[in-house]
């Protein structure tokens, strides 16, 4: 059961193409956002679509896949683990982060 406790799956299209990062360690992270949208109708019978973004983050091998074939637009299936993070700007504001670290990652669609 300690599989699910934090355990995120979502379907999506990406927003913009991904942000790669090659690291002075030697590791690659990948960073994109992707769009889930759910449909439903509201009382006067009107078809209703609301859009939730999501920020993915993917390291390793997984991020060279990422650099190779996602672009803006792609749809994927990403599963992984929600991270809760903050950091604080130049100007000293705290900005809080939630965002999802992926750990497998499913190219849909055409590519």
């Amino acid at each position: 059961m300690n599989a699910i406790r934090n355990k995120v799956q979502l379907i999506g299209n990406l927003g913009q193409d991904p942000e790669v990062v090659n690291l002075d360690s030697g590791n690659k992270v990948a960073k994109f956002s992707i769009a889930t949208n759910e449909t439903y109708k509201n009382s006067k019978v009107e078809k209703i679509t609301e859009t939730q973004w999501h920020n993915v983050v993917v390291w390793g091998k997984l991020a060279d896949v990422v650099e190779k074939f996602l672009l803006k637009g792609s749809e994927v299936a990403v599963e992984g683990k929600l991270i809760h993070r903050t950091y604080e700007t130049k100007e000293g504001e705290k900005r809080y982060v939630s965002e999802i670290k992926c750990n497998e990652l499913l190219m849909l669609g055409k590519q």
